[in-house]
């Protein structure tokens, strides 16, 4: 099956070695995300809404290039580091999801790499 592997440009990819997303076949996968722009800039600040939001913007880019959609997204994961904000992650979540409802899972974690 074809591989084609997808780059954001950020400079911790090559350093680390993964790829902002993977698709063999039909199938992608993206790779975690964070709320950082271009310039390893904070976006959204504390603001887990907005920090949402943009997340879900850059996946939604590099699906693009993939040749998919949001629509064919069938699982998310959210991965947040305080889940007493989750009507924040929730709203921002549901905006962009509200109508296609994929399976979906909010994990509280310890810390992420960045924010």
């Amino acid at each position: 099956m074809k591989r084609t592997n997808y780059s954001s440009g950020a400079k911790w990819e090559d350093i680390v070695g993964y790829s902002r997303a993977v698709k063999v076949g039909n199938t992608i996968e993206v790779t975690g995300t964070v709320a950082v722009d271009d310039n390893s800039a904070l976006v959204g600040g504390n603001d887990a809404y907005e920090q949402t939001k943009f997340i879900i913007q850059k996946i939604e880019k590099v699906l693009q290039k993939a040749g998919a959609s949001l629509k064919d997204v069938i699982r998310t994961r959210l991965f947040v580091t305080d889940i007493a904000r989750w009507e924040e992650y929730g709203k921002a979540h549901g905006e962009f999801f509200k109508d296609i409802k994929p399976c979906t899972s909010m994990i509280e974690v310890k810390g992420l790499i960045a924010p």
